[in-house]
């Protein structure tokens, strides 16, 4: 099961108490203060990892709370920390604060780690507070409390080429045929109810990442069909491909739909490079074959079942990306 959206709970470890204590032992009766300090609590850490796909494992449990640290002890003994927390998330995925829908952070890179909640510091034994004057203090402190938050993470896939279209245009298909991805394919809409990346391999042994978006209807900037689910994902990927079915009743109709969809759920995402795709050559009549595309919109018809234009289709993904990359660098200059 595909999961993007989690809301959790993670409480921080508090820190140990610091000790009040006096050296004793034979022939000494009133030795120095040396009560040691309290341990750290334990804190919990978020990492970002390339090998998952889904936020699936934080369903089954949605509060992670670490360890206490250790009191301090006598003879100037300090408490042991608490050990850390680790959670693993994957790449995409950005963590909010579940109250002011802040965003905390925002993990892209393999081994990125974000700290969600601190451990408390532990509390200074007696030891800490002898002065020259003061040789025998019994000041000590409290060991302090660790953070606590509910957090929500939500998953947006990282890819280079987002495959868009009403549910049976043929995305799958597509897919299967340009990557080594298997998408559940069959002949009827909402086959696709999750994203699913392939790696299309190029020239050089280069290769991107394709994904492949669940069918968006009319309404679904509002949510309509679990729109907001499907298009929060497109936002993270650098170039679009329109994919329309030959077959359609009003192909350049539907096209204008998916543009007002993706338009209305955020305006940035029609900025993005982009080409026209038909789908179903292999099916359509003899009219449907001479359907015109929109005036100055990059536009190739293929079949994917046959074959046809896929290698062309593969440059022209290619090309949209080299698109996208110098977009980004003219952002950064």
């Amino acid at each position: 099961m595909f999961i993007d959206y989690v809301k959790i709970h993670v409480i921080a470890g508090n820190g140990g108490s610091g000790c009040l204590s006096f050296h004793r032992e034979k022939f000494i009766d009133k030795g120095g203060p040396d009560g040691g300090d309290g341990g750290r609590g334990g804190s919990v850490i978020i990492i970002a990892d390339k090998q998952l796909r889904t936020l699936q494992d934080y369903t089954y449990r949605r509060e992670y709370k670490a360890k206490r640290g250790q009191h301090g002890m006598g003879s100037n003994r300090h408490g042991k920390s608490a050990k850390d927390i680790i959670l693993k998330a994957p790449l995409g995925t950005i963590i909010k604060d579940a109250e002011s829908g802040e965003i905390l952070s925002d993990l892209i890179e393999d081994g990125q780690k974000f700290i969600a909640v601190k451990g408390g510091r532990g509390g200074k034994g007696n030891a800490r507070f002898a002065t020259p004057t003061k040789r025998s203090p019994r000041d000590w402190e409290v060991g302090y409390p660790g953070e606590e938050r509910w957090l929500e993470l939500e998953l947006k896939l990282i890819a280079d080429i987002g495959l868009v279209g009403l549910p049976n245009a043929g995305k799958s298909t597509l897919l299967s045929r340009i990557s080594k991805a298997r998408p559940k394919i069959a002949a009827y809409p909402f086959t696709t109810l999750s994203p699913m990346l392939g790696i299309v391999p190029y020239y050089d042994y280069q290769s991107y990442v394709v994904a492949d978006i669940p069918g968006l209807i009319e309404g679904a900037h509002d949510g309509k069909g679990l729109g907001h689910q499907f298009l929060r994902h497109i936002e993270r990927t650098r170039a679009l491909a329109y994919l329309i079915d030959i077959t359609d009743e009003d192909p350049k109709a539907t096209f204008h739909t998916l543009k007002n969809e993706l338009g209305q759920y955020s305006a940035s995402l029609l900025n993005k490079p982009s080409v026209l795709v038909f789908t179903k050559m292999d099916i359509a009549a003899e009219e449907q074959q001479k359907i015109s595309a929109p005036r100055g919109i990059k536009t190739i018809r293929i079949s994917a079942v046959r074959g046809d234009n896929l290698a062309k289709l593969k440059e022209m993904f290619a090309s949209l990306i080299e698109e996208a990359n110098k977009l980004e660098r003219e952002e950064i200059e």
